[in-house]
Order: C-alpha cells, then structure tokens, then sequence
C-alpha cells in the first residue's frame, strides 16, 4: 500500500495539476489576511479557505492517472486499493497547504486577542491553528470523495456536488468544520487557546466513513 500511495504521490506532483488548488489558497489567504491581525481570527479563515482546496485535490487525485495506466493499477493491487491511495493521497497534499497555510497566517498576525489587549502564547496558538486545518482538510476530502468518481461521474454533476458540498461542511452547524473554526474565533474574542480536538476526532471519523464508501463503490464499479 504505501508504495501505491507514493506512485499516487508522484503523479500528482509531477502532473503540476496540484498548482490550481494550491493558488486558490494562496491567493484567498492573501485576498482575506491582512498582517497585524489577531492570529486566531486568521487561522480561522484559513482553515476554513482550505476546504474547497482539498476537495479539488481529490478530484485531481482519483483522475489522475489516464485509463490504460489505471486499468493495469486496478488489476496489479485492485480498485478498493487504488481509490484509496488516490484519496490519500489528496489528503497529503492538502495537509502540506495546512502546514505551510498556517505557518504563513502565524508569521505576518498577531498573537493577541481580538481586542488587541491579552497575549497568547505562540505555541499553543500555533497548534490550535493547525489542528483546525487539519480538520478542515479532512472534511475536504470527505466531501471530495463523496463527490467525484467513481461515486458521481461527470463534472456536470460531480463539479458542481464539490463546490456546494465544500461550502456546506463550512456553514453547517453540526460540521466539525465549522465547530473548529467557530472555537478559534470564539477564543479570539475572550483571549483564550483552546485545540478543537472534538472537532478533529469527529472529522477523522467522517472522512473515513466517506473514503470507505467511495472506495467500496470503486470496488463494485471497478
């Protein structure tokens, strides 16, 4: 398995289709962020930024390779297997935006409150930040496997299911996305660090839930 997720490692790095996803994050990040400001308000907009990302890596992911090379794949280790190394890795690509996306946020904001008047330590900031990315990039994926083949083929259907999906996670009340996002700006205002853990074990557990399924399809379909 890991040598199938590092052949899907490699097409995706060297297909340069990873460039897209990864500008739209750059320049949402640079369009919405502005230096000075309070740092847990900007790593919750960039978490937030780094869902349609990761979902749009799926996408490259699972039709990355042409379907000659996918068909020797599919019979060399079998459909389940391939899916699921195309799905992770999309997931490590958007991880890598999550590291290098708050890395960035931390270095041009501020690590205070939303009033500017307590400070926060750096280091739990930084990890409260992260740990939001990371669920965000998760459900990303989730939505992005759900999304696109071989569970809706077509990008009349699948383009369209992506985008709303990857907005819905965001403003949905019961979304782990938003409950991560939501505790980091709710700690902006009362000067307080809190890491979204809940948040982030309960995306886990809806990603692999997602990749189970479209993988079990992929399985069925072949």
């Amino acid at each position: 398995m890991t040598a199938l997720v590092r052949y899907q490692c490699a097409l995706l790095v060297r297909g340069h289709r990873w460039l897209a996803p990864a500008v739209l994050y750059a320049a949402i990040l640079a369009i919405g962020i502005r230096g000075g400001e309070p740092a847990l308000d900007s790593l919750g907009f960039a978490a937030a930024a780094l869902t349609p990302s990761a979902a749009w890596l799926v996408r490259i992911c699972v039709g990355a390779e042409p379907d000659a090379a996918r068909a020797c794949t599919v019979a060399a280790r079998g459909a389940a297997r391939t899916h699921l190394a195309a799905l992770l890795a999309a997931l490590a690509g958007a991880l890598t935006l999550a590291l290098a996306g708050t890395g960035a946020v931390l270095a041009v904001s501020d690590p205070r409150s939303s009033d500017h008047e307590v400070r926060l330590d750096v280091l739990p900031t930084a990890a409260a930040g992260l740990t939001a990315a990371v669920s965000c990039a998760l459900l990303g994926v989730a939505v992005g496997a759900l999304a696109n083949r071989p569970v809706l083929r077509g990008p009349a259907r699948s383009v369209p299911a992506t985008l709303i999906g990857a907005l819905a996670v965001l403003v949905a009340g019961v979304s782990p996305a938003n409950a991560a996002v939501t505790g980091l700006v709710t700690g902006s205002r009362h000067g307080t660090v809190d890491l979204p853990l809940g948040p982030l074990a309960l995306a886990a557990a809806v990603t692999a839930a997602a990749a189970a399924a479209a993988c079990a399809v992929s399985g069925r379909r072949g």
